[in-house]
């Protein structure tokens, strides 16, 4: 009877399917402790995306698992070469197509993650998706195509040649493009400013940022009237954000001249009283005047005072200076201009 069993045993297809359902077996236990093990370690963190890879992993392990089980079944029955390299190139393929879906899964789980309220990330928003969702993707295809090649033994070598010369000339050609479009991935990491934020660029362009493209990036101006500038150009630029800081309250700055002998108690109550009448005028931080220097032909004042928004600038510094300007001529209060004293000498007094 024991001498039946073992001859039974050295039939190779026989061999071949206690191979298949051992590598089941094996992959049913591996995936149980995978799974168990890993979740217990996972829920120990503060963060659920380890659970949710754990729990997209553990069926492309199996189906590996499955997979190599079956190719070892294969090579114990003796079949002719070419039926072998067929059957050995058609589990690789499925082998790699498993992990391509996989990876497509995992691929879409993290930008998900990535762009959850909770998890605001700089450089993965939702106007950006796209794009590393893209990119992600074809990263994915191109290396499910070039493990299939390898799968079937082709040579990848001199197709990944000729790739490396069409992406060279399709980079020459599209530079530009190229180089706003990294440059809109660079600001948007960075973040030199948001939407919402009132930039001044050192070319002159100032107004409210409405929207961070790729390609560009849009102001809306005082005027009404909407600039776009390229990428590439405000990556090489100097950027003054208004709106930066722990909050988007600016502070102006008004200059005003007065004339010797001019009494100063008097008007620094008299500045802090139209600053703080003025509607526009934060009360917090409260207006305050500096005495700042002593000029040729007056004495230099300065009301410093904080307002709400960037482009409300222009308009309470023209209120400001034309009820500064007003009470000074209720008061007589005197705003010098340059003056300069020339003595003539009469040549005949000599």
């Amino acid at each position: 009877m024991l001498q039946l069993f073992t001859d039974y045993l050295t039939i190779t297809y026989v061999q071949s399917i206690l191979v298949v359902f051992g590598a089941i077996l094996t992959a049913y236990i591996i995936d149980l402790l995978f799974t168990k093990i890993l979740h217990r370690i996972t829920q120990k963190t503060k963060t659920d995306l380890d659970d949710r890879i754990v729990t997209l992993l553990h069926k492309p392990i199996f189906y590996s698992l499955l997979l190599i089980g079956l190719t070892l079944a294969i090579q114990i029955i003796k079949l002719p070469d070419p039926i072998l390299f067929t059957l050995n190139g058609f589990i690789k393929s499925i082998a790699v197509v498993v992990w391509s879906i996989a990876g497509f899964n995992l691929l879409r789980l993290i930008l998900d993650w990535s762009i959850s309220k909770k998890r605001a990330n700089k450089l993965i928003q939702s106007h950006t998706l796209p794009l590393f969702d893209n990119l992600g993707k074809i990263l994915i295809i191109g290396g499910t195509l070039y493990f299939l090649l390898l799968s079937w033994d082709i040579n990848v070598t001199a197709i990944i040649a000729s790739a490396g010369i069409i992406a060279a000339a399709i980079g020459f050609a599209a530079k530009d493009t190229l180089a706003n479009l990294f440059a809109g991935i660079f600001i948007m990491a960075d973040a030199p400013y948001k939407i919402g934020d009132y930039v001044n660029l050192d070319s002159g362009e100032r107004g409210r940022v409405t929207d961070i493209g790729l390609r560009s990036t849009r102001l809306l101006t005082r005027d009404d009237i909407q600039i776009t500038v390229p990428n590439s150009a405000i990556a090489m630029a100097k950027i003054i954000n208004e709106s930066g800081g722990p909050s988007e309250n600016e502070r102006i700055r008004i200059t005003i001249g007065l004339e010797y002998g001019a009494n100063i108690s008097v008007i620094k109550e008299l500045l802090i009283n139209i600053a703080k009448s003025n509607s526009n005028v934060l009360n917090s931080p409260s207006p305050r005047v500096r005495f700042r220097t002593f000029d040729e032909s007056q004495i230099t004042f300065q009301l410093l005072c904080w307002i709400l928004r960037p482009e409300l600038r222009g308009k309470v510094i023209d209120e400001l200076n034309t009820e500064i300007y007003n009470k000074f001529q209720e008061t007589n209060i005197k705003i010098p201009f340059p003056q300069r004293t020339v003595h003539i000498i009469n040549e005949k007094d000599k």
